[in-house]
């Protein structure tokens, strides 16, 4: 087999296909992975109050906001720990980025599932942590600038 040969271009091609799949799953698990990892904050947030049996919007705005703000203090301690006239650490540079994407998309609209909807509240107490389970959860879009609850929900089917 030679590099100008029609099996070697075959199998360049199939291998670069591959490639492009594999990048594509990775991509979308760890979409889906942030994505649980705010439904388990949600969740543990939830649990914290068992009395209530639904939540306002400035009860969910709340939420997320201490979703964006967990990893503060990790942050703070990075600067701290830095001399003077240093680069950033890697990890501190993540942690930084990971906190504006988080604030940029709750400035335009964040999905979280409905805790206005008595249902909701109760799926999402139950929720055993799979990805599954989250799909019979009712989502509306919630930003930092509203002052009602949207009135329109996208429903997932139950």
């Amino acid at each position: 087999m030679h590099i100008k040969g029609r099996k070697f271009k075959q199998l360049n091609r199939a291998t670069l296909r591959d490639q492009k799949i594999t990048a594509k799953k990775m991509k979308h698990q760890e979409q889906k992975d942030n994505e649980l990892r705010f439904i388990v904050h949600l969740q543990e947030k939830v649990n914290e109050e068992p009395e209530k049996v639904t939540f306002g919007l400035q009860d969910m705005k709340d939420f997320v906001e201490s979703y964006i703000s967990k990893d503060d203090d990790e942050i703070k301690e990075l600067q701290e720990e830095r001399r003077p006239g240093r680069p950033a650490t890697a990890r501190q540079n993540i942690l930084e980025e990971k906190r504006k994407h988080d604030q940029h998309i709750y400035d335009t609209g964040y999905k979280l599932p409905d805790l206005s909807d008595k249902q909701t509240v109760e799926r999402l107490r139950l929720w055993n942590g799979t990805h599954g389970g989250v799909t019979i959860m009712k989502y509306i879009h919630i930003h930092k600038d509203m002052k009602d609850l949207p009135t329109k929900e996208a429903e997932m089917k139950d």
